[in-house]
């Protein structure tokens, strides 16, 4: 298991080094407060057990990658390191803060690439099977819209912009870095769930 990158006072900072040339970053919100847009058509404990499988499901794609979890949740930073996930503590941040964050400390860790995947990806396989490309590289949503999963050198000083637009945001931002940039649409990754017709899909 590897050692935890994280502010909090309950888990000491990794050494430089833990984790190796390549880590996947997953921002994970706090289970009970995710995907309220659900609850129209779902209890609230079917939902809080969705947003959790569905998490689980990417942390397992990303085998053999190790797997960096930016949270600012008591209750899924335990989560997390039972499923041998580093945690990176990040309170008060909001997503791109979070994001940004853990990326620079997993810089700083000396990781030399990192893959962000949002926990919302039911459908997600083999994260770690994206081939090497010297740039960023984006894998949309289904509507071309959203960001599902991002691959960046750790160092580039990436400002992310995740939200409404994010994949036509972060493609400008690579431009403005001066960085090539591949759009991979792979349909295991670009199907994510915010609504109610995503979970009609999910279920038939």
């Amino acid at each position: 298991m590897p050692a935890s990158v994280t502010a909090s006072p309950h888990v000491p900072p990794s050494p430089r080094g833990t984790f190796g040339p390549e880590v996947v970053l997953i921002p994970v919100k706090g289970f009970r407060q995710a995907k309220r847009r659900l609850g129209g058509a779902m209890t609230d404990a079917v939902r809080v057990q969705l947003v959790r499988s569905m998490a689980e499901n990417v942390v397992a794609a990303c085998a053999p990658l190790p797997v960096a979890v930016v949270c600012d949740d008591p209750e899924v930073a335990e989560w997390a390191t039972a499923l041998g996930a580093s945690v990176m503590w990040e309170p008060g941040q909001g997503l791109n803060g979070a994001v940004g964050a853990g990326v620079e400390r997993l810089a700083d860790a000396g990781v030399e690439w990192v893959t962000v995947a949002h926990g919302d990806l039911p459908h997600a396989r083999s994260l770690s099977a994206l081939a090497p490309f010297a740039g960023i590289t984006l894998v949309p949503d289904r509507k071309d819209d959203g960001t599902n999963v991002l691959r960046m050198p750790a160092g580039c000083g990436f400002r992310f912009a995740y939200g409404p637009g994010s994949f036509r945001s972060h493609r400008a931002e690579a431009t403005r870095l001066g960085l090539a940039v591949r759009v991979l649409r792979i349909p295991a990754l670009a199907y994510d769930v915010d609504w109610p017709a995503d979970v009609a899909e999910l279920t038939p």
